[in-house]
C-alpha cells in the first residue's frame, strides 16, 4: 500500500514548497529512487525545470518535463508535469498539486509538501482527509526554515 508522507514547512515563501520538493527529489535520487513531481500547471512545470537545475550552488538534477504525447526518457530519474500520468515511474510522488492526483496509488510513496501559507495548510488538510479516510498510512514531518 501507498505511504503517504506530509512535510510540514515553516517557510512562507513563494518559492517555498518547490524549493523543498527539490531538496527531497535530490535525496531520493542519490538513494536510486524514480520520482514523478506532479506539478498545478504549466506555469508551476516550467518555474521546477529551472529549479531543479539551480535550487542550489553545485545542484544539478538532470529531469524531464512531462509533455501529454511525447514519449519520455526512461533512463531519467526524475519527471515531472501536469495534467499527464507518468508511464516510466511508480517509487515516489511529490505532489505539489492542489488535489490528490487520481494516479497516486500506484507509488510506493507519496510526498505532500505544504507551506505555512493559509490556502495551503487547508487543501493540505483535505488531502490528509482524503487519504486517512482510505486507510493510507500517513505521517507528518514539520521542517523548520534552514
Amino acid at each position: 500500500m501507498t505511504r503517504v508522507d506530509f512535510y510540514i514547512l515553516d517557510d512562507d515563501s513563494p518559492a517555498g514548497r518547490q524549493r523543498f520538493a527539490c531538496r527531497l527529489a535530490e535525496k531520493a535520487s542519490s538513494q536510486g529512487g524514480h520520482i514523478y513531481i506532479h506539478t498545478q500547471d504549466a506555469e508551476q512545470t516550467e518555474m521546477m525545470d529551472q529549479l531543479l537545475w539551480t535550487f542550489r550552488a553545485g545542484s544539478f538534477l538532470p529531469h524531464e518535463a512531462l509533455r501529454e504525447g511525447v514519449s519520455t526518457d526512461k533512463s531519467c530519474t526524475i519527471h515531472l508535469g501536469h495534467g499527464v500520468e507518468p508511464d516510466t515511474h511508480d517509487d515516489i510522488l511529490i505532489n505539489l498539486a492542489p488535489d490528490v492526483p487520481l494516479f497516486f496509488s500506484r507509488f510506493q510513496r507519496v510526498a505532500e509538501v505544504i507551506n505555512s501559507d493559509e490556502k495551503q495548510r487547508v487543501l493540505g488538510r483535505e488531502r490528509f482527509r482524503f487519504y486517512r479516510e482510505r486507510g493510507y498510512p500517513l505521517d507528518t514531518h514539520n521542517i523548520g526554515s534552514r
